[in-house]
C-alpha cells in the first residue's frame, strides 16, 4: 500500500493491452489529450485543444485511480457560440467556472426547456436527454468542469453509435416538467435532491463536526443519478481531519486558499497548495486532509461516484468513521505532530495563527479508546 508497486517492464508488456480500453481510445479519436494528474494547479487556465465534434475546445482529466468508474473534462465555449447538441447513456454533472449562457435540454417526446447560468452555478444532465450549451456572452468566453461515469459505459458496450444516438427517454428522469432546473429541492439530512444549484459559492451547508473544525457540509443528488457529490467548507485557521476512501472524488476549490496533504498509508505525506479553480483527485485509498491558511472561510466542491464511499452496515460512508473502531478517518489526537507545526508554520505566513483547540477539545469528548 506504501509505493505505487512499479513492476519490470517485462511483466508490465505483458498487460499492456489490457490497459487500454474502448474508453481511451473514444477520447483519443475526438483528438483530446487526457491529463492523467492528480492535481491540475487551475481548471480556469489550462490549457485546451479544438474540439470538432463539440463545436468547442476541451481536455480530459483521468486518473489512473479513477479511469474505469468515471472521468472529467473541462470545455470551453466561445464568445456568442454555442456546442452541437448531444445526448449519451451515461450521466453528466457540471459546475461553471467561468462566464454566462444558458442550457437547453429536450427529449424525444419533444418537451424542451431552458434555463439560465453563470459562474458557480452546478447541475445535472438527465440520462440521454438531448442538450446543447450555449454562450451568452458576445465578448467573454464560458468554461465549465465537467464529471460523467463515460468510462464504463463505454467500456461496457463498446459502441459510440449506441451510446451516443439511441433513442429513448428515461421518462422517471426527466419528462420536461417546466420546473426542472428551478433551484428547488428537498433536504433530507445532509442530502440535497434538487437539479440546479444557481451559486454553489454560497449556498448554505448543514454543520457536520464530525468531519472536524466547525465546518460545513452539503451532498447532492441530482437529476436522479447514481453520481453524486458534496460542497465542504471549514472556518479560516481550520483544516479538516485527514481520511481515505475509494477512487474517483474530483475536488474543486471553489473559495479560499491553502493546500492539501495526500499520502498512500506508510509514506510522509505530499503537500498541494490550492487557489479557487485547482482540482484534486485523491488516488484509490490514499489519505488526504485540506488546510485552509487564507483570510476566508475555504470551500470546495467534491464530484464523485458511488464507487468512492465505502460504507459501513449502517450505510455511513467510513470515511466519517474514526479508524479506532474500524473506520477510515484519522482523528486530530492520532495525527502526526508535523500536521500541526506545518499548519501554523504557513498561517504566520498570512499574519494567522490557528483556532482548532475547540475543535481538538470537542473531539476529546467522544474520542473512541485506541485499540493496542
Amino acid at each position: 500500500m506504501a509505493k505505487d508497486a512499479i513492476v519490470s517492464d517485462d511483466l508490465a508488456k505483458k498487460f499492456a493491452t489490457e490497459k487500454d480500453t474502448p474508453y481511451l481510445r473514444w477520447v483519443r479519436n475526438e483528438g483530446l489529450d487526457i491529463i492523467s494528474a492528480h492535481y491540475v494547479r487551475n481548471l480556469r487556465t489550462v490549457e485546451l485543444k479544438d474540439w470538432a465534434r463539440r463545436g468547442g475546445k476541451g481536455i480530459y482529466i483521468n486518473h489512473e485511480a479513477s479511469r474505469t468508474s468515471n472521468d472529467c473534462y473541462v470545455c470551453e465555449i466561445a464568445p456568442g457560440k454555442k456546442l452541437e447538441p448531444q445526448r449519451q447513456l451515461f450521466e453528466e454533472m457540471i459546475l461553471v467556472l467561468d462566464g454566462r449562457g444558458s442550457t437547453s435540454v429536450w427529449n424525444d417526446a419533444g418537451q424542451k426547456i431552458t434555463f439560465e447560468w453563470k459562474a458557480g452555478a452546478l447541475f445535472a444532465i438527465p440520462l440521454n436527454t438531448w442538450h446543447q450549451h450555449f454562450n451568452g456572452s458576445g465578448s467573454e468566453p464560458a468554461r465549465f468542469v465537467s464529471v460523467t461515469n463515460a468510462p464504463p459505459v463505454v467500456n461496457l458496450y463498446e459502441d459510440i453509435d449506441f451510446v451516443f444516438n439511441t433513442a429513448h427517454d428515461f421518462k422517471t428522469r426527466f419528462a420536461g416538467e417546466p420546473d426542472y432546473f428551478s433551484a428547488k429541492g428537498e433536504q433530507k439530512g445532509l442530502l440535497l435532491e434538487t437539479n440546479f444549484v444557481p451559486d454553489a459559492v454560497n449556498l448554505p451547508l448543514i454543520s457536520a463536526k464530525e468531519r472536524g473544525a466547525g465546518g460545513g457540509h452539503i451532498r447532492f443528488n441530482m437529476a436522479k443519478g447514481s453520481m453524486n457529490s458534496h460542497i465542504s467548507q471549514f472556518p479560516i485557521g481550520t483544516y479538516k481531519k485527514g481520511h481515505c476512501h475509494g477512487p474517483g472524488a474530483h475536488v474543486i476549490i471553489l473559495s479560499g486558499e491553502g493546500y492539501s496533504l495526500m499520502w498512500p498509508e506508510g509514506d510522509e505525506p505530499k503537500r498541494y497548495d490550492w487557489e479557487v479553480g485547482t482540482m484534486i483527485v485523491p488516488p484509490n485509498m490514499w489519505f488526504h486532509q485540506h488546510f485552509n491558511t487564507g483570510n476566508t472561510p475555504a470551500r470546495y466542491l467534491a464530484f464523485k461516484h458511488e464507487v468512492v464511499s465505502i460504507r459501513n452496515a449502517q450505510g455511513v460512508p467510513k470515511a466519517w468513521i474514526s479508524r479506532r473502531i474500524g473506520g477510515d478517518q484519522i482523528d486530530y489526537a492520532d495525527e502526526q505532530q508535523v500536521v500541526r507545526d506545518l499548519f501554523s508554520s504557513e498561517l504566520a505566513k498570512n499574519g494567522l495563527t490557528p483556532r482548532m483547540d475547540e475543535a481538538y477539545k470537542q473531539e476529546l469528548e467522544t474520542l473512541p479508546p485506541k485499540v493496542a
